[in-house]
């Protein structure tokens, strides 16, 4: 298991312009070629948005992106026609598939933060395709066929414990509160590279809240 902590991630955005953002992998400026991906995750990004900031249109292709919004409400439009406002406990998907544009806003007027993860697909190309689940129960498995890959979302109160899934690559984000995971202390922001994990399971410190890729 390989454990990587919050402040090991790197640093990114724009603070001037109301963007903050870690990176848990490389991610533009800020290349390392032993941190490219796990399983099929290549990213695993922590976005921060005030009021009224926002990401302007831009591209993407050959990639799954996932994103959870921790607190306050996105605003999402893609090039395929899709505008929705994605709100806590919500799943959202953009298959970028050949290529796709989309905008990333903040039009509250309360702060926004969420995690968005990118995964690469078994095949490149197709047609890109957009889908948001709302509300998605806790410990109900979201599956992204194209990269063979489930989340499974964790909603902990203190002292709960939970099994994890089996798998050859798990990777395991903590959105909120401590846990407990083979024997190490896992908060906010820091995650955990498991290889062929068998038998796993966590303990809640406090209440927490875990995104689970089994892959």
């Amino acid at each position: 298991m390989d454990v990587r902590r919050a402040a090991e991630r790197y640093p990114g955005g724009d603070p001037a312009t109301g963007i903050e953002s870690f990176h848990a992998f490389s991610f533009g400026p800020h290349y390392d070629p032993g941190n490219l991906r796990f399983g099929a995750v290549i990213a695993c990004n922590e976005e921060r948005l005030q009021p009224g900031a926002g990401f302007d249109e831009h591209p993407h292709s050959h990639t799954e992106i996932v994103t959870w919004v921790v607190e306050g409400e996105l605003t999402h439009r893609d090039s395929t026609g899709h505008e929705t406002t994605v709100r806590p406990g919500d799943v959202q998907r953009l298959s970028s598939a050949a290529g796709v544009r989309h905008v990333e806003r903040n039009d509250g007027d309360t702060p926004l933060t969420f995690v968005q993860m990118w995964l690469a697909p078994l095949e490149p190309g197709g047609e890109p395709c957009y889908e948001i689940v709302r509300g998605i129960a806790d410990s109900t498995p979201y599956a992204v066929p194209e990269a063979a890959a489930m989340l499974h979302v964790r909603r902990l109160a203190t002292g709960e414990r939970t099994a994890l899934p089996d798998g050859r690559h798990l990777y395991v984000h903590v959105v909120r509160g401590e846990v407990h995971l083979a024997g190490e202390h896992l908060r906010p922001g820091d995650a955990a590279r498991v290889t062929n994990a068998e038998a796993l399971d966590t303990a809640a410190l406090t209440a927490a809240e875990l995104l689970i890729w089994e892959m």
